[in-house]
């Protein structure tokens, strides 16, 4: 059974050295306010897989989830290894944000305003997924980037002055990277919400 933290207690665990706040709402929650340094991994997208991939099994992780959540995400996390879960923010983000306390917020932007912006100058845009669904059709001039190799591959994502824009294929993916990469302290980030899926709906050509 996972632990319920009050806002008081949620915070005395921040500075504990080797503690993550994993956030595991929709993506389009996650994208309007978070806790600053928070993980995003939605729970009901290939949840464990990606956990397991950017957080250590012997992290101690706090939990934002949606209301009635928590314990699935408890049962999930545990089933493949994760033994040091705190525990869950009681009220989940709301309660965050009631207290005024500090958030952050990813910028997203749909596909119709990434058309606009690639006919009014040259942009950056990155695909993170996986190389079977870029071999079946991409943007051109993209910079191909898995979402599975970003632990390596994160200094490429980083342009310094530029903006750098982030799709998957349905908007799921490129959320996680752009909380990863945030964390990492590559602020200029923009999310491309809906994917591939949706900017094969626009005018843009297609490889």
């Amino acid at each position: 059974m996972i632990n319920v933290l009050s806002l008081d207690k949620f915070k005395t665990y921040l500075d504990v050295t080797g503690t993550v706040i994993l956030d595991i709402r929709h993506q389009t929650e996650f994208v309007k306010g978070y806790i600053p340094n928070s993980i995003f991994v939605g729970i009901d997208g290939l949840f464990e897989p990606w956990v397991a991939l950017f957080i250590e099994k012997s992290t101690n992780i706090l939990l934002v989830s949606p209301k009635d959540r928590e314990e699935e995400a408890f049962e999930k996390l545990s089933a493949v290894g994760f033994e040091n879960i705190i525990g869950y923010l009681n009220g989940g983000f709301s309660t965050w944000g009631k207290a005024d306390l500090a958030v952050e917020t990813i910028t997203s932007i749909s596909a119709n305003e990434l058309c606009t912006l690639k006919e009014k100058s040259p942009i950056s845009v990155f695909d993170i997924r996986k190389q079977n669904e870029y071999d079946a059709g991409h943007l051109p001039e993209v910079y191909f980037k898995p979402l599975a190799d970003l632990k390596s591959t994160i200094k490429d994502f980083d342009l310094k002055e530029e903006t750098t824009y982030i799709h998957c294929g349905g908007g799921y993916r490129s959320v996680i990277a752009c909380s990863i990469l945030k964390r990492n302290h590559i602020y200029n980030v923009v999310d491309i919400a809906g994917g591939f899926g949706a900017i094969k709906k626009t005018n843009l050509a297609i490889e």
